[in-house]
């Protein structure tokens, strides 16, 4: 099964090159794209299930052995972020394609959405399966070029604007994490993950403490924790739906499970637990704080984002079996309901004409599939029983109460507030959205539509103004309802999903898993 690991990697670089030269063939590229993420699916569901079974699953690259080549790595935590990753880019393609089929926009030059799409997939599942820190690394810049590009399609002054706060922010982070990779070299004189395990722990403590802090510093940029979060707020709402969508589900996911590999596997003995303790509670407050002061839904979604990001420092800072469970637990749950939510919000703004809290109105009157497509994951974001939100939570907040210390029942009550002052968010967005009278100036029928695309908020694609269409096409729809599903089946499987996460966790902890499948005959 060794073969399957780098297909989530190679198909959508082939799927990409493919795309490029069906350019002004918009029907091809699709078949091609969703061909290739439906294959990516199918293979991370296969990479989860056999590492579960038999252990980590490698494969050094080109036949060069480890530690001189490149090897990929895909043990359970791995598999669960590309089953998971795969799925909801899937669904966002989806729910691209009628966007763009809706707005008549198949012949025009955003026809590169498609190669550059599959390219940020690739970035994604290059990421998740590097057994090296330098591949790591080429995973980010592969996913964070290509996101450039989609958040600046339709190169309006807004958009340009946004992109390029991001890309200067981003360009930071990689440099930070450049430096960081060749202080690991210089000292240890590897890059290997599995190999880093015994040369860092042999490093003097002041210098492994300064190699993990500038890890940190570069995946904490790229999670957005607070403070290094002020970009993402002003970046991602600009983008088109889809766009953010992905972006807020994934990318600061990735520096997410950055955090919790290298922690685990390179830098085990709580070191910076307490930093982390404290971050985490900073994210969560002040993300949520900032989302309880927006107008508008998208902003308000991104506050949101920023904040949740917290619980998952929560459970890495415990460095405990079951808070590390549960902060895997809730980055699948987050990824899910996170890009749900900002899907629903492209609805509203379909229906609606724009995402400004204070020009809405009556959407549960007027659209109550959308109302209940919005309210679901909405309510699953707060953490209301018996969705998965809710049992993340409880996770974290239990392994929180068995450390017992200052820090984590401090990290226990602002969960806590995170988690009402979310409710209160999402209900004022109910409120003013969906439950009161429309507003005067809010358009209906088709006109809702064109309004959407020529809002100032979020200016329109070349090519797209003036279309006219179906209000909520049923391809927008169709994947939205797919992840509000999938979200719901996290609750019914939370079980399941739960003992997952803590064999994860405890192979994470251990170390030996990990280290025993890149070296069998232990590392040199």
């Amino acid at each position: 099964m060794t073969y399957l690991v780098p297909l989530p990697v190679v198909m959508p670089l082939l799927g990409a090159a493919l795309t490029l030269l069906l350019l002004g063939r918009p029907r091809a590229q699709r078949w091609v794209s969703l061909t290739v993420l439906t294959a990516t699916v199918a293979v991370a569901a296969t990479l989860l299930v056999r590492s579960s079974m038999d252990g980590p699953l490698v494969v050094e690259v080109g036949g060069w052995v480890a530690p001189l080549g490149i090897v990929l790595v895909a043990d359970q935590l791995a598999a669960l972020m590309l089953v998971v990753s795969a799925s909801v880019t899937l669904c966002v393609l989806v729910y691209s394609i009628g966007q763009g089929m809706a707005d008549g926009s198949e012949e025009t030059p955003l026809s590169v959405y498609h190669p550059t799409y599959l390219v940020l997939t690739a970035g994604v599942c290059n990421a998740f399966l590097s057994g090296d820190l330098f591949n790591l690394y080429v995973g980010f810049e592969i996913l964070l070029v290509a996101s450039y590009v989609l958040l600046t399609l339709g190169s309006t002054e807004t958009r340009i604007r946004a992109g390029t706060t991001y890309v200067v922010v981003s360009l930071l982070s990689s440099v930070i994490f450049l430096i960081a990779i060749g202080l690991v070299y210089a000292s240890t004189g590897t890059l290997n993950l599995a190999q880093l395990v015994d040369r860092l722990d042999a490093l003097p403590d002041d210098l492994r403490l300064l190699l993990q802090g500038m890890l940190l510093l570069a995946f904490g940029i790229k999670a957005a924790v607070f403070p290094l979060s002020a970009w993402l707020p002003d970046s991602y709402p600009t983008a088109p739906a889809p766009v953010t969508a992905v972006f807020a589900g994934l990318l600061t996911k990735v520096g997410v499970y950055a955090i919790i590999r290298t922690e685990t596997l390179l830098f085990p003995g709580g070191r910076t637990a307490t930093l982390l303790l404290v971050t985490a509670v900073l994210t969560m407050v002040v993300g949520i704080l900032g989302a309880v002061a927006q107008s508008d839904i998208k902003r308000l979604l991104s506050f949101t984002l920023i904040s949740h990001i917290g619980y998952m420092l929560f459970g890495v800072g415990l460095t405990s079996s079951l808070g590390l469970s549960a902060a895997i637990f809730y980055v699948v749950h987050h990824i899910t309901i996170q890009t749900t939510l900002f899907l629903a919000a492209g609805l509203v703004e379909r229906r609606g004409g724009s995402t400004a809290m204070d020009r809405l109105g009556g959407l549960a009157r007027l659209s109550p599939l959308l109302a209940v497509l919005f309210f679901v994951p909405a309510l699953n974001l707060a953490g209301i029983p018996p969705f998965s939100g809710f049992l993340g939570k409880l996770g974290l907040v239990q392994a929180g109460i068995d450390d017992g210390g200052p820090l984590a029942w401090i990290l226990v009550v602002g969960g806590l507030l995170t988690s009402l002052l979310t409710l209160y968010a999402v209900a004022r967005v109910w409120n003013l959205a969906f439950w009161r009278a429309p507003h005067p100036d809010m358009p209906a029928g088709d006109d809702a539509e064109q309004a959407a695309r020529t809002d100032g908020a979020v200016e329109p694609d070349e090519g797209t103004a003036g279309q006219s269409g179906a209000v909520l096409p049923k391809l927008m729809i169709a994947p939205t309802i797919a992840l509000v599903a999938f979200g719901l089946a996290l609750t019914v499987v939370a079980g399941p999903l739960f003992e997952l996460s803590t064999d994860a966790a405890d192979d994470l902890l251990r170390r030996t898993p990990y280290v025993d499948a890149v070296f069998p005959g232990g590392a040199p």
